[in-house]
């Protein structure tokens, strides 16, 4: 659901508005809403402006496809091109069962994007220390747990706890819950089937049963608790990418959650904000993708590194302070790209705003 704001980039405010925009953005991420950012830029590289949407029944209908798609999509009309930027929030990965496959599963996850919530009934296995990489760790029992979960459809639930009867509790308690976009669960082809059979016996839904991934991942040859983590989140990648196509939109941008944070929070009198519009081709960042030039030069984030970088972040030390914007084409298919050691071979579009505190 999408509302929206609006804000200009002006002198006459005490609070700004770009800061306000990536504040706002920040706390709908933080509430599991997904919003976009509308931002306006005339061709003449003037004053952009920036509107924010929360609620869908407020999107104008021509923009709606492109929410729904998660990407970053720009639409060129004559006076001015329109950039907007769906941001989703981190889809959630609840993790049952704190054993030996959890702890590569729960780095891995947290490292591609995931909100990871590990719960186990045992303290040892069940607390910060072991899971520094999960936001939210239980310690509570496989019967009570759920409570404290509040499991949605939007969510990918992975079973690996200690022993049969546990994984069959939590099977249980799941398929009386409103049915997950991902559930799977560890186990032998035999015993997960003696499983599944059960369940049907006891009045489960049949087809709900079977949509369960068990023995879960895909099938690698996977051995070490590491190997069998990548398996488990190649399947759930799988999934999240190519599965069902009525599911809500995932995040296609290649934004970096890190420097929205840095940009809501940010206080320095003056920086500019490089963002990945569209790209054709290999490119190291895809569109969405956003990087901070302080006019010493240092950055936060990246839209690729070697010459992608090192050219625009010049433009973009130059546009603080002048309150405009600036849309360049970076070229990496030609000999400068080769001469920096770049496999890359596309193009990408990047827009350069100035975030001077005025």
């Amino acid at each position: 659901m999408f509302h929206f704001h609006s804000f200009s980039i002006r002198k006459d405010r005490t609070v700004h508005p770009m800061r306000k925009v990536y504040s706002d953005i920040l706390t709908k991420i933080k509430q599991g809403q997904p919003a976009a950012i509308m931002t306006t830029l005339p061709k003449d590289g003037g004053k952009a402006e920036k509107k924010i949407f929360t609620n869908q029944e407020d999107v104008p209908a021509s923009y709606k496809d492109i929410l729904a798609s998660g990407k970053p999509t720009v639409i060129r009309e004559a006076g001015s091109d329109i950039f907007i930027e769906p941001v989703q929030p981190k889809d959630r990965l609840i993790i049952l069962g704190g054993g030996h496959i959890a702890m590569p599963l729960v780095k891995f996850a947290s490292e591609i994007g995931f909100s990871v919530t590990i719960c186990d009934d045992r303290p040892a296995f069940a607390n910060e220390g072991r899971f520094p990489q999960a936001e939210r760790v239980i310690c509570e029992t496989f019967d009570d747990c759920f409570d404290k979960l509040e499991v949605s459809e939007f969510d990918y639930v992975v079973i690996i706890t200690r022993g049969h009867r546990h994984d069959t509790l939590c099977l249980r308690k799941l398929l009386s819950l409103p049915e997950t976009f991902y559930l799977g669960m560890i186990g032998s082809k035999r015993r997960v089937e003696g499983v599944k059979e059960m369940l049907i016996e006891e009045g489960f839904d049949q087809d709900r049963i079977q949509r369960i991934f068990t023995p879960i991942g895909l099938s690698i040859g996977a051995v070490t608790p590491e190997e069998i983590s990548i398996s488990i989140l190649a399947q759930i990648i799988k999934e999240k990418r190519l599965g069902r196509p009525d599911h809500r939109p995932v995040q296609c941008s290649d934004l970096d959650p890190e420097v929205i944070k840095a940009l809501a929070g940010q206080t320095s009198a003056s920086c500019s904000v490089v963002t990945v519009m569209s790209s054709k081709g290999s490119v190291p960042r895809g569109p969405g993708a956003k990087m901070i030039v302080f006019p010493d030069r240092t950055i936060i984030g990246s839209i690729g590194g070697g010459c992608s970088e090192s050219d625009v972040i010049w433009d973009a030390m130059n546009i603080i302070g002048t309150g405009r914007h600036l849309i360049k084409n970076i070229d990496l298919t030609g000999d400068v790209a080769e001469s920096e050691g770049m496999v890359c071979g596309g193009i990408m579009e990047v827009l350069v705003e100035d975030y001077t505190q005025l």
